[in-house]
């Protein structure tokens, strides 16, 4: 069984190192695992391959004839949901419930920033900054966090918060647990109030039909005004034009953004100097053990191929997550 490793332009990583590729021959004799750095180097083995870790496409998909089960790196998969594909009875399993410890992380820090004032100190670098700083300052115990999307990444996110000693809101389409830390978990019918009662709003969401857009101007209306806005998934899931009056407007106290509706966020873009606003370049991601992580899930899932067991982390290509 064939097993192409497909590394190189199009995928967040460099290359897998070889005590990585030894981990994923190790699963079993059966499996002929083929590293590929490039699409030179991959073309011969695509009409073979049964399964493709990392790099997709709807080239390497028209060549592929025999592939069951495609594995990528990342999290988000909407860029890949292209009709023949999602039509087709091959399997997608992203890296979902791997990637939620970074994403939490970057978003505790965009909004930390925000809150004490680090932004505006460091655009402003001027001392004079020092009142304005404390004045819109304010603590978390006892504040709310709303999650929009209890994921991997929405729980790690409320998880945080108990160390701040917040009250922690939840909204999901789905029928999730309900973690300990979590004091209210609601459906999504009830997004705006959530977005009511919150101090800060984390969105947690993918990209789909759905989410696309949802944050609009009548979104960040049902804000509180000292309230602020997170997002490290993906940009379109914010509407730009809504966005930016919000801001403009104070509607919100401020946004932390490391996706933008636009990417890349073009010099120039009035994002970039909004003062109640930080912005960073899509870099949530970035953890020294997302690539070992993913490796992990590869292999338990080889094995689970192998012995005819459902796969984890198996993404349900007409809902988008």
């Amino acid at each position: 069984m064939k097993v192409l490793v497909s590394m190189g332009v199009g995928v967040s990583f460099e290359g897998l190192n070889q005590g990585q590729v030894d981990r994923l021959r190790s699963v079993s004799e059966e499996l002929e695992i083929v590293v590929a750095p490039t699409d030179q180097e991959m073309e011969p083995h695509l009409a073979g391959a049964e399964i493709i870790l990392g790099r997709f496409s709807k080239p390497i998909f028209e060549k592929a004839k025999k592939l069951k089960v495609v594995m990528v790196e990342g999290a988000g998969v909407d860029n890949l949901l292209f009709p023949e594909f999602v039509k087709s009875g091959v399997t997608l399993v992203s890296a979902k419930g791997t990637v939620g410890t970074h994403l939490a992380d970057h978003s505790w820090a965009l909004f930390l920033a925000l809150l004490r004032g680090v932004g505006k100190s460091v655009r402003a670098k001027s001392w004079d900054l020092r009142r304005q700083i404390r004045e819109e300052s304010w603590e978390l115990g006892g504040r709310t966090l709303g999650v929009v999307g209890l994921g991997g990444t929405g729980t790690e996110c409320a998880r945080r918060a108990q160390g701040f000693d917040m009250r922690v809101i939840a909204v999901d389409p789905e029928d999730v647990r309900k973690p300990p830390f979590v004091q209210e978990l609601w459906k999504t019918d009830r997004f705006y109030d959530l977005l009511a009662q919150s101090d800060v709003v984390m969105n947690c969401t993918p990209l789909t039909k759905q989410t696309r857009g949802m944050y609009n101007l009548e979104a960040f209306s049902r804000m509180q005004r000292h309230a602020y806005f997170i997002n490290v998934t993906r940009g379109p899931i914010v509407d730009e034009a809504g966005i930016l009056q919000a801001l403009r407007q104070g509607l919100i106290a401020g946004a932390g953004l490391d996706v933008t509706p636009t990417e890349p966020l073009p010099p120039g873009h009035p994002l970039w100097d909004m003062p109640n606003a930080i912005i960073t370049p899509h870099a949530s991601g970035g953890s020294p053990l997302r690539l070992d992580r993913w490796v992990d899930v590869c292999c338990a899932n080889l094995r689970r191929y192998l012995d005819g067991r459902p796969l984890v982390g198996v993404i349900d290509k007409e809902k988008g997550y």
